[in-house]
């Protein structure tokens, strides 16, 4: 009879045990799912704040990058204005030259023409 009241306090001790235990994983596991939600939240939140940190980089960048082309826009526009004035320079310059001597011009300009066309057919050979 005491072997069996062994066996039977043994039996209630191990179901007792049994039962703790699966308390016991219960609760760690509530903690566990707590904390990980915790976490989450978390990571969340620095995603977040690095999303808009990002977002916010970016933004100053595509601010900088309309500056430099605002910049060589002008800049572009100022030495074609600057070389169109030349080029106008130039032509009145020439207009007047061919102008006060046109014999002169009209040699300098068959010249060229003759060593052009030499050149030309040189090639061709």
């Amino acid at each position: 009879m005491a072997t069996t009241k062994a066996r039977e306090d043994i039996k209630n001790d191990l179901n007792a045990l049994k039962e703790d235990l699966k308390v016991g994983a219960r609760e760690e596991a509530a903690k566990l799912k707590a904390k990980a939600t915790e976490t989450e939240a978390r990571l969340r939140e620095k995603a977040a704040e690095a999303d808009a940190r990002v977002r916010e980089r970016a933004d100053e960048l595509r601010d900088q990058a309309r500056g430099y082309y605002d910049q060589a826009r002008v800049r572009s526009r100022e030495y074609y204005d600057d070389a169109a004035e030349r080029l106008d320079e130039a032509q009145r310059y020439i207009t007047e030259r061919v102008q006060e001597r046109p014999v002169q011009s009209t040699a300098v300009a068959l010249g060229v023409g003759v060593v052009l066309g030499l050149l030309l057919a040189g090639r061709r050979r």
